[in-house]
């Protein structure tokens, strides 16, 4: 395991959060549950009929699932103070208490419920469900954070040993899972919140660049107007972040380039966080380093959520599940430290 993952792990460990895995019966899901209990590492919280979860789970050779513990949506006893909950958050918009029983007994939906209710910190979901079903039960039940209208994604990319860029071979690439076009103010907020995780859960110190095909005016166009308007937003919402643009890449990361084209520059040559101009940019960026320098990209991790829900891919080994697992952890633990 990467030497990041150990230290998120002991962290992890050291300040157990309680964390919903919705896809109770997924086998993945299980056998990184199962690796969570016996390691200490969350306290866990599975949906659905405890019996027939631990007999599944045993089947499998998961022998700690019974130490889990567990909410039953067929237990109208149990679901009803979160329907009650659902229906007062979704009133606004026409729903009824028959309407939110149902939609209370999905495990997304109740997962998140859970958490809103203050009855668990985190949830990680995906391997059987859809992006946009994980997404559609945090946005309609945890919302966003305060001061926060736009969610991004995050992939911490670890380079290989002996990289000379990033901190120590880490950087934080963003956003490159959710909004197609952002303005500048959502890629402002995205500067924002992906330099608070590669603080918090990647263990950088963060220096931002927002890139763009331009450097210091190099070019003129809309596009290169609308990464500089995000870089004054971003230092009106945090003036103490150490960050420039609008940087090409070379500018950014390569010390040569960024003295010579950007000269004066305290982030130029030396950054560890890439926001990128759009979506596009970003997937396709991540991809490569990704394929061709031979990086491990770790991530989505979801920004800008009321509480911290992350995403799986339903390709996902068990190994991925588990890493999600302590990501979100960590962000649960953050988000308690700076409340």
């Amino acid at each position: 395991m990467e030497q990041l993952f150990i230290d998120l792990e002991k962290k992890a460990v050291a300040c157990p959060q309680r964390l919903v895995l919705p896809e109770s019966f997924e086998p993945r899901t299980l056998q990184a549950a199962n690796l969570v209990i016996e390691r200490g590492a969350a306290k866990v919280i599975l949906i659905g009929d405890k019996n027939e979860i631990v007999a599944k789970a045993k089947e499998l050779g998961f022998n700690n699932i019974e130490k889990a513990s567990f909410i039953n949506p067929a237990n109208a006893e149990e679901l009803e103070p979160y329907a009650q909950l659902l229906q007062e958050l979704r009133k606004k918009k026409g729903m009824t208490i028959e309407q939110a029983r149902v939609t209370a007994a999905d495990p997304l939906y109740l997962g998140c419920l859970l958490i809103k209710n203050g009855d668990a910190d985190a949830q990680v979901a995906g391997a059987e469900n859809t992006t946009g079903n994980v997404l559609r039960a945090a946005f309609q039940v945890l919302k966003t954070a305060p001061g926060v209208s736009a969610v991004s994604g995050a992939f911490i990319m670890l380079l290989p040993e002996g990289s000379p860029y990033g901190e120590n071979g880490t950087m934080v690439f963003a956003d490159c899972a959710v909004i197609p076009d952002p303005d500048a103010s959502q890629l402002a907020q995205t500067a924002v919140l992906t330099e608070k995780t590669a603080r918090d859960i990647a263990g950088i110190d963060p220096k931002v660049a927002m890139l763009s095909f331009s450097t210091k005016g190099s070019a003129s166009h809309e596009k290169v107007d609308k990464v500089t308007e995000a870089l004054r937003l971003a230092r009106e919402m945090n003036p103490d972040m150490k960050i420039d643009g609008e940087l090409q890449a070379d500018a950014a990361i390569v010390p040569s380039v960024g003295a010579s084209k950007a000269p004066g520059s305290d982030i130029a040559g030396k950054a560890n966080v890439l926001v990128f101009p759009n979506l596009e940019v970003g997937n396709i960026a991540y991809k490569l380093v990704q394929r061709l320098a031979g990086a491990t990209a770790v991530g989505p991790v979801l920004q800008g959520l009321g509480a911290p829900v992350n995403d799986l891919s339903r390709g996902c080994s068990p190994d991925d599940v588990y890493k999600t697992i302590l990501l979100t952890c960590n962000q649960a633990i953050s988000k308690k430290a700076n409340n």
